[in-house]
């Protein structure tokens, strides 16, 4: 059966432009004794480059006999000069040549010295043309040798300049799906489909498919049943779902239902490439509900216990990460026992599966049983150890899983036995944003669930100077998380108290002048519980917050109206602050949020219009006595 394990290696990286064959390793010197193989190439290579039709036949077909697959072979037939003339031969109108020459390209470019070598000699430019012949046979092997050079990030923009793309299409479109299709015809699709896929790591080369004509005809051959075609067809797929056309076509054209069946395929590579394809589309939602329908769920989660293959594992923990998205998947997830399954996977793994396997636990553990099962299970340790990671993609989503955790106070007290709460703090330093966000998240359950809190807080030496410092970041999403957590902790008197003098008002006055309804509304959180220290309303009515805080009642966000309610309501037990709050039209949106069935809403806007209604009068009793 084909297998196609030395490209899927080099294309496991995906959608990515750069590949390692831009920096070719050169050969060591002696690496090669110059063995019989070697001597015995030289001697024919005479042949080749000298002898008429017949001979250079000849000795085409007696260099087959020595094992191409081997370096000092490969390097025997480039060293010899044998490459340039094979490269000439393609060039000739005798098929029996080109057919000769392309089965040793074919079985030489595997070698990346020679996929170099072959683009430099203009080899790929012929063997696009070659795609144009009568010859079905022909054809195929140029289709095979440009899938192997075309792992060049280079070769892969030459088989575009010069329509290969449009050729390589139309190979899959002159043959039709079905059960009466000879060897032939599935090698033809084969080769073209292999050819596709190396070339589909490039941008540029996935929008040539698809202005091809190729997204159909990808849709078409994935209902054939011959692994030998899906494994490319499948690998095409996944390498081109990194673009948004290629997801809404692999939602519209019914391939989810296809990619899920091949989960079930015996063919471990298969199986790879079709999790790798829903790991990349599942971010959309409707492509998560269509995993569902069509019971990929199952086996997906499945999939897990073949955790040797290593390939395998990082493409369906990554699929079970985005299909989790959904609360529905969860709930089939907890079902399969696919939790306490990812739970085993969270030590011993290479980081790629990590990323995936905490990223999954991280969706899982927003539905309270599953927080309690991953504790269960004895996933609270291994998650917090995971805390000392240095990849920020793994540290997002340990964060996120670890905050997730904290919800439950049981969970909680394990996370800071385990010194869980001092690594997150020590995170909101690490120097990516996505890191310092999703580290001040998780702070705010902990904060929020632990025993003696404020105490935990103020046990961090310099942290809630830190903490304070993150609200001159630049990022929306760490000055939104770091709002929030300072809400959760400014409940604590003291240490209210301490970040007071650090400068946390004029810090949070600063952003009051934003558009962004999120940070909106954990800002106006955290002003509202920094009032409640020493003369804190004054100063922020002296650092000008009130008045676009009063903006934000048109917002269009309940939660928004909510926060701000309540900070007003703070803020309006400064006389300064009634006035500008006044001035700024806030008494008649407030009065129409007083009828609000959100209490904490009708309360704070309550409390704050009668606050106002008191100044005035009082106005205006000093006024006329």
């Amino acid at each position: 059966i084909f297998s196609k394990a030395s490209i899927s290696l080099e294309d496991s990286e995906s959608s990515s432009e750069t590949d390692e064959d831009e920096q070719p390793v050169r050969r060591q010197e002696g690496s090669t004794d110059l063995s019989a193989e070697y001597w015995g190439i030289q001697k024919l290579a005479k042949y080749v480059k000298g002898g008429d039709p017949t001979a250079t036949l000849i000795a085409l077909c007696s260099m087959r006999d020595f094992n191409l697959s081997e370096e000092t072979c490969q390097l025997a037939i480039k060293d010899t000069g044998c490459l340039e003339v094979l490269i000439n031969l393609l060039d000739t109108e005798e098929i029996k040549c080109q057919t000769g020459s392309l089965k040793i390209l074919k079985e030489i470019s595997q070698n990346i010295l020679i996929r170099h070598a072959i683009a430099d000699l203009g080899g790929l430019e012929i063997m696009v043309k070659i795609l144009d012949s009568p010859d079905t046979d022909l054809k195929c092997l140029a289709a095979e040798t440009i899938a192997n050079v075309a792992r060049l990030k280079r070769a892969r923009k030459t088989v575009r300049k010069h329509g290969g793309i449009k050729r390589l299409v139309e190979l899959l479109e002159s043959i039709s799906v079905g059960s009466s299709y000879q060897a032939k015809d599935t090698e033809t699709v084969r080769c073209a489909a292999l050819a596709l896929w190396s070339c589909s790591k490039s941008t540029k080369n996935k929008k040539a498919i698809r202005k091809a004509g190729g997204i159909p005809l990808l849709a078409r051959w994935l209902k054939c049943s011959h692994a030998n075609i899906l494994i490319p067809i499948v690998g095409t797929l996944q390498e081109c779902a990194s673009e948004p056309s290629y997801r809404l076509a692999i939602r519209t054209e019914g391939m989810i239902e296809n990619l899920v069946k091949n989960l079930n395929s015996e063919h471990e590579e298969l199986q790879m490439h079709c999790a790798s394809a829903i790991f990349k589309c599942a971010e959309d939602e409707e492509i998560r509900d269509l995993v569902r329908k069509h019971e990929g769920l199952q086996p997906l989660s499945a999939l897990l216990d073949k955790s040797e293959n290593k390939q395998l594992l990082a493409a369906v923990t990554g699929a079970i990460w985005k299909c989790a998205i959904s609360r529905e998947n969860v709930l089939k997830f907890q079902e399969y026992k696919t939790i306490e399954t990812l739970v085993t996977l969270l030590t011993d793994q290479p980081e790629e599966v990590l990323v995936n396997v905490i990223g999954a636990l991280g969706e899982c553990c927003q539905e309270e049983e599953n927080r309690g099962t991953i504790c269960r299970s004895g996933g609270i340790a291994p998650m917090v150890t995971l805390l000392t990671a240095t990849n920020p993609a793994l540290l997002v989503n340990v964060n996120k899983a670890v905050g997730g955790c904290a919800m439950e106070p049981e969970n909680m007290a394990i996370i800071d036995s385990l010194d869980g709460v001092r690594l997150l703090w020590s995170l909101l330093k690490n120097p990516n944003p996505d890191v310092q966000a999703s580290a001040a998240w998780a702070l705010c359950p902990c904060v929020e669930n632990a025993k003696n809190s404020g105490e935990m807080v103020r046990s961090f030496v310099g942290g809630l100077e830190l903490i304070v410092n993150l609200l001159k970041s630049k990022d929306k999403e760490v000055l939104t998380s770091v709002c929030a957590a300072i809400a959760n902790i400014a409940k604590d008197q003291e240490n209210l108290a301490v970040m007071t003098d650090h400068g946390v008002v004029p810090l949070l006055s600063k952003l009051a002048n934003t558009n962004n309804n999120k940070l909106r509304r954990h800002l106006a959180e955290a002003i509202a519980h920094c009032c409640m220290w020493g003369s804190n309303r004054v100063a922020f009515g002296e650092a000008k917050a009130v008045a676009p805080l009063a903006r934000y009642l048109k917002s269009k966000d309940p939660l928004v109206h909510r926060a701000t309610a309540q900070a007003l309501y703070q803020l309006s037990e400064d006389p300064n602050n009634c006035v500008i709050m006044h001035e700024n039209g806030v008494v008649k949106l407030l009065l129409a949020m007083v009828g609000s069935t959100d209490d904490t809403l009708q309360e704070a806007a309550a409390g704050c219009i009668a606050n106002i209604r008191r100044l005035a009068l009082a106005t205006e009793k000093a006024k006329y006595g």
